[in-house]
């Protein structure tokens, strides 16, 4: 079944442009691609669209006390391994992160179908998840006022759905009323843009620089008048001297002079490359050592909290969004994007991990098992708790007791009267 199989237009044709509240034409179409030529920049968004895949996305549903469960339901099995017929689930989180990056708009269109039980209840039932890649989108709304978006795409095909009906992911959402990026939807590239084109120069101009290095090394004069013929072979000859010569040194009859030039081309330093560099890497928010995977925990926390955190955030928004009515979020149901498990931790830190989690009771034997990278046991689904903690409510009457027991000879409890 092909992408296109999937979506379907609407069936109302009375429809216009949305109206936006400064007044544009909601019309937007695809952003030059000139910053994505850039290897840094590309290395830096495949960084980060990485680490996301590594997300585990869940329906889960929050009672009133707080407890959280996983709800056994299509979502949570098409989040498992395979969202849709064409993509895993780490493909598809990743083609999501470079989607969103590439044009600072992601659409995401969820299939389903209405299924009705023995009572009449009608419930979803979703069959998979689409990432889009329109080349141009256009906000229409109908009589009634329900938004549409128009979807144009490459193959020429086009389709018209509704804007409830699809996820939609936005960054630096800001001057426009329904896109992010600039007012055109478009993503704001050009401060970006002259920082990459002065590391362009360099670039060239070091390529430039070398290849000089290796071509003129000197001029060999020849002091007599001689034709084209006698010259070419005068430099051959020349050159075959150099060849045969083992100590570096090549002797010359009295009718030539070799001058030699010294070429000295004038590389740019190396803080004015870190300079460029950093600059680019604080844009997409990717340190050294995240660039270089040579990074400690506290680095790659600092890395998830202003990168990664964020996406999370939006990605379990976005879906909650669309996927649930009013009323089942009211109740506890939402989407959350797990972030990975614990194996970038270092030794010391899974080791602290397990003691702090472990005495509280927080982790399974399993879980435990899995922190330190071990594969689950028979019966390691109990949770133990340290002794040395208790209840503060009953904390002072704990220790009364206790020093009444410690008082009596041979440890004997004092009996009540």
């Amino acid at each position: 079944m092909l992408l296109k199989n999937v979506l379907k237009n609407s069936g109302n044709k009375e429809m216009q442009y949305a109206k936006l509240l400064n007044g544009e034409i909601p019309i937007f179409s695809q952003f030059g691609k000139s910053i994505y030529a850039s290897d840094i920049v590309q290395i830096c968004i495949d960084i980060i669209a990485t680490e996301c895949s590594k997300m585990q996305p869940r329906h889960i549903r929050t009672d009133s006390k707080g407890m959280q469960t996983n709800v056994k339901g299509s979502i949570n099995r098409l989040f498992k391994f395979a969202p849709n017929h064409l993509m895993t689930t780490r493909d598809f989180i990743e083609k999501i992160i470079w989607l969103l990056y590439l044009n600072y708009n992601a659409f995401i269109y969820p299939t389903y179908e209405k299924v009705v039980d023995s009572r009449g209840n009608v419930t979803t039932n979703y069959t998979g998840f689409y990432p889009l890649n329109p080349m141009r989108v256009e906000f229409l709304q109908d009589k009634s006022g329900k938004l549409f978006v128009k979807m144009y795409f490459e193959g020429g095909e086009n389709f018209t759905l509704a804007y409830s009906d699809l996820i939609h992911l936005r960054k630096k959402f800001s001057v426009s009323d329904v896109m992010g990026g600039g007012r055109n939807g478009q993503p704001d590239n050009q401060a970006l843009l002259k920082v990459l084109e002065t590391n362009d120069i360099v670039l060239q101009n070091l390529g430039k620089a070398v290849k000089t290095s290796l071509t003129v090394r000197g001029i060999l004069r020849i002091n007599n008048l001689l034709n084209d013929k006698k010259q070419e072979e005068e430099r051959i000859r020349f050159e075959k001297r150099l060849e045969d010569g083992t100590s570096g040194l090549a002797a010359l009859d009295f009718k030539g002079d070799y001058i030699p030039i010294s070429v000295n081309p004038k590389i740019i330093d190396k803080v004015t490359m870190e300079f460029l560099q950093s600059k680019v890497l604080n844009w997409y928010g990717v340190s050294v050592p995240i660039l270089t995977g040579d990074f400690n925990d506290e680095q790659y926390q600092a890395f998830y909290e202003k990168t990664l955190e964020s996406l999370m955030i939006s990605l379990g928004q976005a879906f909650s969004k669309t996927l649930f009515t009013a009323r089942e979020l009211d109740v506890g149901n939402e989407i959350v994007f797990y972030q990975k498990n614990m194996m970038y931790l270092s030794t010391k830190s899974k080791i602290e991990l397990l003691k702090t989690a472990g005495e509280q009771g927080l982790l399974t034997d399993n879980q435990k098992l899995a922190v330190i990278g071990y594969p689950p046991i028979e019966g390691g689904d109990r949770r133990t708790i340290s002794l040395n903690y208790v209840n503060k409510e009953i904390a002072d009457q704990y220790q009364l007791n206790r020093a009444r027991w410690e008082g009596k000879p041979n440890g004997q409890k004092t009996t009540a009267s």
